[in-house]
């Protein structure tokens, strides 16, 4: 075949169509888990604290006086972990933790000045690239979505508490 006739190779070009489907999903998986590495190494460089910190500091932010339990409900994590994420800050003199007025068993918890600089300094989207694009998608692609990946996770042996562990957690 003379040259000039021959079709140049595109990278990458057909690519799903001669690899095995369950490989092509697992390039597919490795992509969306290398983007949100790659965002929360990079919120980490800029901003000095792990992803997940950054969400509950920002949720703090956005909610002035928010307890551990609205922020652990804002997150979608158990309160434990909201507890544990709200420790580290309060260490790290990012937030304030203040007891209640009424009921001194409750805190509300403050943004200091120090953790509005990190905000500032922080790349978005700060709850972390997948739940933002989670978000952005339509209700019956996330039901479809919903529906493969609940056939997926009963093929594999989890720990179903782990769904409560916010990804961005050191």
């Amino acid at each position: 075949m003379p040259a000039a006739s021959r079709a140049v190779p595109r990278k990458n070009a057909g690519l799903a169509a001669r690899v095995d489907p369950a490989v092509g999903v697992l390039r597919r998986f490795r992509l969306v888990f290398n983007a949100v590495k790659s965002h929360f190494r990079e919120v980490e460089k800029k901003a000095g604290v792990a992803g997940a910190q950054l969400w509950a500091l920002s949720v703090v932010r956005d909610r002035p006086g928010i307890g551990v339990g609205d922020l652990a409900r804002a997150m979608d994590v158990h309160q434990s972990t909201a507890s544990n994420l709200v420790k580290s800050l309060v260490e790290r003199k990012l937030v304030e933790a203040r007891k209640g007025a009424t009921d001194r068993r409750s805190v509300q918890l403050h943004v200091l000045s120090a953790g509005a600089r990190v905000l500032r300094r922080a790349p978005g989207p700060f709850t972390g690239v997948l739940p933002q694009a989670l978000a952005a998608l339509d209700a019956r692609t996330l039901a479809r979505l919903d529906r493969d990946l609940a056939t997926l996770i009963a093929a594999i042996d989890v720990d179903k508490r782990d769904a409560g562990i916010p990804l961005g957690q050191p």
